[in-house]
């Protein structure tokens, strides 16, 4: 039985009590200087430009913005911030987050690294939850745009062989973490390629999920319009077949090149039309997915306060317990402490994504959380506010 406690999402108190004083006062001065959009826009330039000479700066980077979203430069820096997490009972999905790499030696080590994640997450299982992986990780999103677009029909001789090396990686890494008995998350991506990707994840799901253990998760961008309709037909497969959906339920993060692309190619915007259309969809995602809580497991990916609500209501409606182990909560490292703490405190079942990489190799990760999180309108961000009003507490 849920409990009958509402969470207090300004709870300020309980979102950082993680945080030292020096700890919030330097992530204070962090989002800050982010909530200016010209300093974000002269800093990243500044920064590509001196990383690009070999400037000495990556010391700099890695004590402000790189420590505040991510976990460290390999698994071995990331230990200290999966315990602090563990400490106030949040588990943690390593998110390998290199990028730029596209050439067959580097989806290599990305499919070894990846290992060494679901490696970690089976040996710490109460402290990290899940592993993730992109499939443009380990395969080349050119070739899978190709594929998705003609089929494998029309690959010569090498681009099938690659298109093979692709699936054998994807498998690989499914089958390792069912052996492992680890959960894996298979993050989504573009349209033009994730028609390719629910397929090979469905696969999966098929071979290695059961009503006692869902094992492979796809993600399922509630921004698109055709997204509710794909986790309602996998659903029914499911029911259909005797297996769970594993599902990790998110808005999305493509939208401006999804609708560049769309334009420019004069095919239908794949984008919902508004962000409350969006909302919408979301949301009835969270409710079918609850209603079926015997044929599907969930990670409800989000930083919106009111989808968070709606499932712990949902949870209490239905007579599922808060720490469920088919229902999860995640955000982003550095990102809605705010929902990530109170609803652990609350009991329920929260992960945060802890990106970690080199830090050249997870530059353009952060600059998209610097971008984020920039002024809009001549007002400040939610993450800034929530920092400054707990500081404010603090002194008080």
């Amino acid at each position: 039985m849920a409990p009958k406690q509402r969470i207090d999402f300004s709870d300020t108190e309980i979102a950082f009590k993680n945080q030292s004083k020096n700890q919030l006062d330097l992530n204070y001065y962090i989002f800050m200087a982010m909530n200016q959009n010209w300093l974000v826009n002269i800093g990243t330039f500044l920064i590509k430009c001196f990383l690009k000479v070999g400037l000495p700066i990556k010391f700099i980077i890695k004590k402000t913005i790189f420590q505040l979203f991510c976990g460290g430069e390999d698994i071995k820096e990331c230990e200290k911030t999966i315990d602090k997490l563990h400490q106030y009972k949040v588990g943690t999905i390593l998110d390998y987050s290199v990028e730029g790499e596209d050439d067959e030696k580097s989806f290599d080590d990305t499919k070894i690294e990846l290992l060494k994640t679901i490696e970690m997450a089976s040996l710490n299982p109460d402290k990290i939850p899940f592993s993730v992986f992109k499939v443009t990780g380990i395969g080349s999103r050119e070739l899978l745009t190709e594929v998705q677009e003609f089929g494998m029909s029309c690959l010569d001789r090498e681009k099938l062989a690659a298109y093979q090396r692709i699936v054998k990686r994807f498998q690989g890494l499914c089958k390792a973490a069912a052996d492992k008995g680890v959960r894996l998350l298979v993050d989504a991506e573009e349209t033009w390629i994730q028609d390719i990707i629910d397929e090979l994840t469905l696969e999966e799901m098929k071979k290695y999920n059961t009503p006692e253990k869902t094992i492979i998760y796809n993600t399922y961008q509630m921004y698109r319009t055709a997204s509710y309709g794909i986790l309602s037909s996998h659903l029914e497969a499911a029911k259909e077949a005797g297996f769970t959906v594993g599902a990790k339920i998110v808005r999305g993060a493509y939208m401006e090149k999804e609708r560049k692309r769309a334009e420019e190619k004069g095919y239908a915007d794949p984008i919902n039309p508004s962000k409350e259309a969006s909302d919408d969809e979301y949301n009835k995602a969270v409710r079918l997915s609850l209603s079926n809580i015997d044929h599907i497991s969930v990670c409800l990916g989000t930083h919106n306060e009111e989808s968070c609500i709606l499932a712990t209501k949902l949870l209490e409606e239905k007579n599922i317990s808060q720490n469920d182990p088919r229902v999860y909560f995640a955000q982003l490292l550095g990102m809605s402490d705010n929902i990530s703490f109170n609803l652990a405190s609350a009991g329920y079942n929260v992960a945060k994504y802890v990106p970690y990489g080199p830090i050249e190799a997870v530059m353009p990760y952060l600059f998209r959380r610097a971008d984020e999180n920039t002024s809009i309108a001549g007002q400040s961000s939610r993450e800034f506010l929530l920092i400054k009003k707990e500081r404010q507490r603090r002194s008080a």
